[in-house]
């Protein structure tokens, strides 16, 4: 397991984020926060991805009406995403946000900041104190030569100076560019300034190929270092999109067990069965199965089992059939045809002898 960065734990409704919590996967909804019906629905469909927090855009004070009711049927915690009106911050803490996300320098002056950091925390959630490439005020460009690690790093840090100054310390931090680099730079350089959890993200990432691997570098990277307490992949399509991809993240770093994990060997030359197909298909049977354990498909009979000795079972290619094996042992010899299903009818036998 990862060794993390010790930060202070807030809760995001009953959501640990920071200090001994594990690492929390969000979301944010795509659809009109006033249209309640729609909303709930994409969040009922990320909490069954395996969604920990979602948020959604207030945009208006229509929105935040709607979040009373929101986040009365919601079963995921839903922050509130405010940018420049601290009115709307006021009534969505008001109306039961979870945390709600600001830029506490555009929000106006500091009687405004004080007066949401007041209801904050009267009410008991965090803020996250969100900057981007974006958003960095023009004082800071200046004096750190344009957008660069520097100029974002301490855009975050004024803002979070000005929450400190009215007392405020649930504060959850976010840096996020377009760039995973510059993103990951950013984080390097608050790490070891602030005790406050860290939000981790690479923004307008892009479509889902692209999305994922710059959100992979990026947050991966970070990860690794024991940087990070909650992961957003940001991703243009579907929610549920970058609920999926922030798991296998997770998962891929041994920071979550939750659910079924594929491995597939690349085709060569030696493969003598459609392998590209059979992988496809296996992934699509066994993403929804409700248990955790390692599945492998081979492309070599020879090297298969072997290679894939530490998944729990699998399928290794031959010559238009597979060998399925359990634990890099050889249970049988199948025909290409009904390597699928045997392979899922053994998954389920296993699990119910575990």
């Amino acid at each position: 397991m990862l060794e993390r960065y010790k930060t202070q734990k807030v809760m995001v409704g009953g959501i640990g984020v920071g200090g001994d919590a594990a690492v929390s996967v969000q979301s944010m909804n795509n659809t009109d926060t006033r249209d309640v019906a729609s909303t709930l629905k994409q969040i009922e469909e990320l909490a069954s991805c395996g969604c920990d927090i979602t948020r959604v855009a207030i945009l208006n004070m229509e929105a935040a009406e709607a979040l009373k009711e929101i986040t009365k049927r919601s079963p995921l915690p839903v922050v509130a995403d405010i940018h420049f009106d601290y009115r709307l911050a006021l009534a969505s803490i008001e109306n039961g946000a979870a945390k709600i996300r600001i830029n506490p320098g555009n929000i106006g002056g500091e009687d405004r900041v004080r007066s949401v950091a007041d209801a904050a925390k009267e009410r008991g959630i965090p803020i996250r104190v969100g900057v981007n490439s974006g958003s960095i005020g023009k004082d800071m460009l200046e004096k750190y030569g344009g957008v660069n690690a520097q100029s974002l790093s301490q855009s975050a840090l004024s803002s979070i100076g000005l929450l400190e100054k009215q007392g405020f310390h649930d504060i959850v931090v976010s840096m996020k560019s377009s760039d995973p680099v510059l993103t990951i730079e950013s984080y390097r350089l608050l790490r070891d300034k602030v005790p406050y959890p860290f939000h981790v993200g690479v923004t307008e990432a892009g479509t889902l190929r692209e999305g994922i691997i710059r959100s992979s570098v990026g947050i991966g990277a970070l990860l690794s270092e024991g940087i990070g307490d909650t992961i957003r992949v940001s991703l243009t399509d579907e929610p549920k999109e970058e609920v999926k991809a922030g798991i296998s993240i997770l998962r891929s770093l041994g920071l979550r067990k939750q659910g079924m994990r594929l491995v597939s060997c690349p085709t060569c030359g030696r493969t003598q069965v459609p392998l590209i197909q059979v992988a496809k298909e296996v992934e699509e049977k066994i993403k929804d199965l409700p248990y955790e354990m390692t599945v492998a498909v081979m492309g070599c009979a020879v090297n298969g089992p072997g290679e894939a000795r530490e998944a729990d079972i699998g399928i290794a290619g031959g010559t238009d059939e597979f060998l399925l094996f359990c634990k890099g042992q050889p249970v049988k010899k199948v025909s290409k045809d009904a390597a699928v299903d045997e392979l899922v009818q053994m998954i389920h036998k296993l699990n119910d002898n575990i």
